[in-house]
């Protein structure tokens, strides 16, 4: 189906008609951060779920962006995250291995990623990230459960709204947090990629918990 998306290009905002498997959750308040980007350069993959932008430092991985995520409004905006193997070499080979690794993943072959990381958010947002990759593969947890073992329960919205700035989609699996009640709720890539994520790493029907 075709839907009206918000898309982004280092924090500018764009509407394009774009088709993918269900709507997109990201709005102009919840886009990742990119930070300095004088360093970075990025890489198109071609995945189950759409096309994928990945965006790297020479230090790690900055961001994985859903279709249509990072679109350059002129070529100044593409020169600053300039394709690989432009850019620092160091940037390039996060990149290739992240694309390996990425792959592996949608293969079945891998149930970690081993990339280096360098994502850009607030101290809170980082450590929420942190706690996300600490969820193992196939399972899942509530935004409470989250908010718990970050030490406050109470601050599951505050949870919600981490993950749902999380830059590092899939590596960093935000898809493996639902609703208390076990329903997929909140997810950048919409609710269609989230419940083929959780597919492909349980091996059950997930669309069945969609609102």
């Amino acid at each position: 189906m075709a839907y009206v998306c918000a898309t982004s290009s280092m924090g500018k905002l764009v509407k394009e008609n774009i088709t993918v498997k269900d709507k997109m959750n990201r709005t102009e308040s919840t886009l990742p951060s990119l930070g300095d980007t004088s360093e970075l350069s990025r890489l198109s993959v071609e995945s189950p779920v759409g096309e994928l932008t990945l965006i790297a430092s020479p230090r790690g991985l900055r961001a994985v962006l859903w279709p249509k995520e990072f679109v350059p409004l002129s070529d100044d905006d593409a020169a600053s995250v300039p394709l690989a193997p432009a850019g620092p070499p160091a940037a390039t080979a996060v990149l290739e291995q992240a694309r390996r690794e990425l792959m592996e993943y949608f293969a079945g072959d891998r149930r970690e990623f081993g990339v280096p990381l360098d994502p850009v958010g607030t101290k809170f947002q980082l450590a929420a990230w942190l706690e996300l990759r600490r969820i193992p593969y196939g399972a899942t947890i509530s935004y409470g459960e989250q908010a718990r073992r970050l030490g406050d329960v109470k601050k599951s919205r505050a949870v919600g709204a981490a993950n749902g700035r999380n830059p590092l989609s899939i590596i960093v699996p935000c898809h493996r947090v639902v609703g208390s009640n076990g329903q997929l709720v909140g997810f950048g890539g919409g609710l269609g990629n989230k419940a083929w994520l959780l597919h492909h790493e349980q091996g059950k029907l997930t669309l069945s918990n969609m609102p």
